[in-house]
């Protein structure tokens, strides 16, 4: 089954939650809690909003699929050590799925690389919920593969220093559209005086 594989087909999901909706007595919030786990995964995809919607409001109000739109909240507004707290507490859901602690790392160092150039080393560890030597792995692995560099930082320990992009490294860009000629200005300086 694609749910509990490591596989994922959003629209085979889809199908899925709108064939319950036409026969609500074959449903299987078992079933329902998985397809909505792996939709946590595919993040930033916003496949979890689109399989919530096709949930009835009272299945979306048991505790589980609660647990789960908080787990949603707190990745899409970049809470991760809220979000890895609360996964915590809810190991019976998050854990039915394999590879989801994975993903939702890789969905993490996604976000801080379009938000930072260099990131302390807490603030990566908080992120990802890894620390000590499986950091330490984890961040010699980036090194070697991802372009990641490493760089003593001032009080705060060790900066990781991520490749560039368009988004953690805004550039000023000019554009022959939006610039107005001089000419037109002085034009303009008459009219006002």
């Amino acid at each position: 089954m694609v749910v509990s594989s490591q596989t994922y087909s959003l629209e085979a999901n889809l199908c899925l939650l709108r064939l319950y909706q036409f026969e609500p007595e074959r449903m299987s919030t078992q079933i329902v809690a998985r397809i909505l786990v792996k939709a946590l995964m595919a993040m930033p995809a916003p496949d979890f909003s689109l399989c919530l919607f096709l949930i009835p409001e009272r299945v979306q109000m048991e505790e589980q699929f609660k647990t789960l739109i908080v787990l949603s909240h707190y990745l899409e507004t970049g809470r991760f050590r809220q979000f890895w707290d609360e996964a915590a507490k809810s190991r019976h859901i998050v854990e039915a799925v394999p590879g989801f602690e994975q993903a939702i790392q890789t969905y993490a160092i996604h976000v801080l690389s379009l938000t930072y150039q260099k990131i302390p080393r807490p603030v990566l560890a908080e992120a990802i919920n890894i620390e000590g030597l499986s950091l330490d792995k984890f961040l010699e692995h980036q090194v070697a593969n991802s372009g990641w560099t490493l760089e003593k930082g001032h009080a705060r320990g060790q900066l990781i220093v991520l490749p560039q992009n368009e988004f953690n490294h805004p550039e000023l860009k000019k554009s022959a559209a939006d610039s107005v000629p001089l000419e037109h200005i002085t034009r303009i300086f008459p009219i006002l005086g």
